[in-house]
């Protein structure tokens, strides 16, 4: 069984959920009293925070190192693979590749062949305003698997953004945010979405499958299961 190296922290809500989710698959998977190999580097929130505001202002440079240093611990620990507990750090995903010799399991990639599998051309993505604004993502799942990824609208993505940060994170949960995900996603359908992104690790704690008939496609799950399945896959 290969070592799962994890960065999390940049909520560790999420992080929590990643580390129950990987245990409970192995055990599945091989039974009895088995569980995932885990080496998990946890990023202080608070700073990480303030370096998230840099970086919105045009400073990279910290918050890269961050994820870097993060990557390279868990190099040195052992680690035999890295995933990393959010989609919006992803957008560092090549940083850190460059700078370590193990690999980064994507979290776009095992959405992107999870979308396939389902034949789907057209998908809406939610998430934080990077995620869902810049090209890191996007680029990625259009390039590579051939999907096409419509957004919600500028009011829509601040909107969705300010309740990941200011109740998600804070594992407030909502039924008002709740109704305007849902809406959200309505109109994302009409759009020609045939399945919705919850391209935020936090999201799935608020809206779940019960809770619309279009597919989604939770990220944190397929990235669960796609680090046991790379971890076991001699098993």
């Amino acid at each position: 069984m290969k070592i799962i190296g994890v960065i999390g922290g940049m909520s560790w809500v999420s992080s929590a959920e990643y580390y129950k989710l990987m245990n409970e698959m192995v055990e599945d998977r091989l039974g009895g009293l088995h569980s995932a190999k885990i080496l998990m580097y946890s990023i202080e929130f608070g700073e990480f925070s303030e370096e998230e505001r840099e970086a919105s202002e045009g400073d990279w440079k910290p918050l890269r190192n961050t994820m870097i240093d993060a990557a390279e611990r868990l190099e040195r620990g052992g680690a035999d693979f890295i995933i990393i507990c959010s989609n919006t750090m992803h957008s560092s995903a090549d940083d850190i590749e460059a700078k370590v010799k193990i690999p980064v399991l994507h979290i776009a990639d095992a959405t992107g062949e999870k979308i396939r599998t389902r034949g789907f051309k057209t998908v809406g993505l939610l998430g934080t305003e990077y995620t869902m604004e810049e090209d890191f993502y996007r680029k990625r799942l259009e390039e590579r698997f051939g999907i096409k990824v419509i957004i919600p609208d500028e009011a829509e993505c601040e909107m969705i953004n300010t309740i990941i940060f200011d109740e998600l994170c804070a594992e407030i949960i909502s039924d008002d945010s709740r109704r305007k995900f849902i809406e959200i996603i309505r109109r994302l359908k009409e759009k020609g979405a045939e399945g919705i992104i919850l391209g935020c690790t936090e999201i799935p704690f608020l809206v779940s499958q019960e809770d619309v008939e279009i597919p989604l496609f939770d990220t944190m799950t397929i990235h669960a299961e796609a680090a046991v399945k790379y971890a076991l896959d001699d098993e």
